[in-house]
């Protein structure tokens, strides 16, 4: 239907109205991985298969999120693969213009322009390496991938709609969950409070199947997505002591501190150079 609106509604209308349809999209892969809706993985699996999204496979994004759960390695740039920090040490050998594009993408604005293309930049360097050194399992992640976008590909050529402006939508969707992303985990000393909780309620929460309160899914990454808010409600003070009071009030408010203004460094702080 939505896809249908590519041509029917014109081309760039159906890009506003696809993107959040592939955020949501993203966010139900996001539980799929964890473990839902069905108790038999392989079934979840099936569900999370059609690469609606294009970017980013399957496979690797189960592989890496997973990875990331491992809550004493969080926000570590070697072992986190979902960390936004650098070593200090790669950081320094980085080029001056890098930099500055780095530097750039840690304001929300930064974010949503550049950090699709940076993150899908690094993220498939990093697998063609990896690849290359001979990791099956990442080459037959990409397989799969292009499997899945085999049918994506056959439904926009059936329904005659135009591939730029879908590619459009799938890069905007990746910025909207960059708003999810840009401060949901901090450098601290403490694991336990590296995650933050965001107490919105509006849109942008519910395309983020309410894991903007972040810091009860890392506690219980079984938790589905209709029970994040209630577990918080339920015991927020303590929560909130948990993670060491890393609280935001609303993405309004994190657009509206960090719109332009950077809230990390990209260097991690808590390593030395």
């Amino acid at each position: 239907m939505v896809t249908a609106g590519l041509s029917a509604l014109g081309p760039w209308l159906g890009v506003l109205i696809l993107a959040p349809v592939l955020t949501l999209h993203s966010s139900l892969q996001h539980e799929i991985i964890h473990g839902h809706p069905t108790d038999r993985q392989e079934v979840n699996d099936l569900l999370g298969f059609p690469a609606l999204g294009l970017f980013v496979p399957y496979l690797r994004y189960r592989a890496t999120h997973l990875a990331h759960h491992r809550d004493p390695i969080l926000t570590d740039p070697h072992d986190d693969p979902e960390s936004n920090f650098l070593d200090p040490a790669e950081w320094a050998r980085l080029p001056g213009w890098y930099r500055r594009l780095l530097l750039a993408n840690n304001t929300v604005l930064g974010r949503l322009v550049l950090g699709p293309a940076l993150g899908l930049t690094r993220f498939y360097a990093q697998d063609l390496r990896a690849a290359l050194r001979g990791d099956r399992q990442i080459v037959l992640a990409y397989l799969h991938h292009l499997a899945g976008c085999a049918p994506v590909l056959a439904w926009l050529v059936w329904w005659q709609a135009p591939l730029i402006p879908y590619l459009v939508a799938c890069y905007l969707a990746l910025s909207i969950l960059r708003i999810r992303t840009f401060l949901e985990h901090r450098a601290d000393p403490t694991p336990r409070a590296r995650s933050v909780i965001v107490e919105d309620h509006g849109p942008l929460a519910w395309l983020f199947l309410f894991n903007n309160y972040h810091a009860v899914h890392h506690a219980h990454p079984q938790l589905p997505w209709y029970r994040l808010r209630r577990a918080f409600e339920a015991q927020r003070a303590l929560v909130l002591r948990r993670n060491g009071g890393y609280r935001y009030a609303s993405y309004g408010e994190v657009i509206g501190r960090y719109l332009l203004r950077r809230k990390d460094p990209v260097p991690h702080p808590l390593m030395r150079p």
